[in-house]
């Protein structure tokens, strides 16, 4: 199971997962000039989501044969568990961890930025088994 996570796949996935990453965190601060922060994050995962795919579909999973349609249902599906860990570990410490240790300053953005982060090795997982098998 550690092997997967050492190959140039799961490398070419952290890419571009970063790079949609960054795009759902800064389309968040965008979202957020008009919409409460739940909601911003909720759209900012989608926007973000819609890139990965993208992304992952040319440059990480090159050899899948899976059905474009089959490929995008089962990416939906992988990244609905992945939003529920994004918008919860954002909350939870936008809320409450990053309050009650006294961080006052930037705590939606180091929030979301954690709440970001955790799922990429399940969604790593997720895409390789389901989503571009």
């Amino acid at each position: 199971m550690i092997q997967q996570f050492k190959s140039r796949q799961f490398l070419a996935f952290l890419i571009t997962g970063g790079l949609a990453a960054s795009v759902n965190f800064c389309s968040r601060m965008l979202y957020s000039l008009k919409l409460d922060y739940p909601m911003a994050i909720v759209l900012a995962y989608l926007t973000g989501m819609v890139t990965a795919f993208v992304l992952a579909r040319l440059f990480v999973f090159k050899e899948s044969q899976q059905p474009l349609r089959h490929s995008a249902m089962y990416f939906v599906l992988v990244n609905l568990v992945a939003v529920a860990q994004t918008w919860a570990i954002s909350m939870l410490l936008a809320y409450h961890v990053l309050p009650a240790m006294g961080i006052r300053r930037f705590v939606p953005e180091i929030a979301h930025a954690i709440g970001v982060v955790v799922p990429v090795f399940t969604s790593y997982l997720g895409h390789k088994r389901w989503s571009f098998q």
